[in-house]
C-alpha cells in the first residue's frame, strides 16, 4: 500500500492527495496517518507547497465525510428508532436511548463534530449522527472543515518537519488508532451482552 500511495501522490499531485483522503474517509483502512505525512514530506522536498497539501487533504476528507453525513440523513431518526425497536440488541440501543442520544447531539453538535474529526477511528463515523440529527449542512461543513483542517495540518506538518522520517508519525499514531478501535469493539460487546439489563430497575 505504501508504494501505491507514494506513486499516486507523485503522479497526480494535489488531486491525488484529495482523492486518497476522500477514500480514507469512505474506506477507513487507507490511513490518513500515512497519506498526509507523506504529502508533507513531498512538500519539504519542494514537490508541493505545504499550504496546498493541507488544502487538498482537507477538501478530500470533507468530501468523504459528506458521504457519511448524507447516509445519516437518509437513515433518519424515524428509521433508526424503528431499527432499534426490531434489532435493538445488535444496534446496542433502545428507542428511548435513540431519543436521548439525539437530544445530546442537538446540545453538543458543533463541538462533537469538531472533536470527533480529531479522534482516530471516530473521525469518519461522527458524520453519521450529524446526518441523523439533520444538523444544518452549513454548520456541519464549518465544524467538519475546521476539525479536518487541524488534523491534516498536524499530520502534514509532522511529515514536513520530520522529512524522510515521516513514517514515524504513523508509527506513533497507529497504536493510538488500534487502542481506540479496540475500545469501541469492547464497548459494543459490553452493550450487546448487557442490553436487556440496562435501564432495568
Amino acid at each position: 500500500m505504501f508504494d501505491w500511495i507514494t506513486n499516486l501522490v507523485e503522479h497526480t499531485g494535489y488531486a491525488g492527495i484529495a482523492l486518497l483522503m476522500l477514500a480514507e474517509n469512505v474506506f477507513p483502512p487507507i490511513p490518513s496517518e500515512l497519506i498526509m505525512p507523506l504529502a508533507g514530506f513531498a512538500a519539504e522536498r519542494g514537490q508541493f507547497s505545504i499550504a496546498g497539501v493541507v488544502l487538498a487533504g482537507t477538501v478530500g476528507s470533507v468530501l468523504g465525510a459528506l458521504f457519511w453525513y448524507y447516509l445519516g440523513r437518509w437513515m433518519g431518526l424515524r428509521r433508526l428508532r424503528g431499527w432499534a425497536e426490531r434489532r435493538g440488541r445488535w444496534l446496542t440501543i433502545s428507542p428511548d436511548e435513540v431519543d436521548r442520544s439525539k437530544a445530546w447531539f442537538d446540545r453538543h453538535a458543533g463541538m462533537a463534530v469538531f472533536i470527533g474529526r480529531l479522534v482516530p477511528a471516530v473521525r469518519t463515523l461522527i458524520s453519521v449522527p450529524a446526518g441523523i440529527a439533520r444538523m444544518p449542512l452549513g454548520w456541519f461543513l464549518l465544524y467538519s472543515t475546521v476539525g479536518t483542517g487541524v488534523w491534516t495540518a498536524l499530520l502534514a506538518g509532522a511529515g514536513y518537519v520530520l522529512g524522510s522520517q515521516y513514517e514515524l508519525v504513523q508509527g506513533w499514531l497507529n497504536p493510538v488508532s488500534n487502542v481506540v478501535a479496540a475500545g469501541l469493539v469492547l464497548i459494543y460487546v459490553y452493550r450487546v451482552t448487557t442490553f436487556g439489563r440496562r435501564g432495568a430497575p
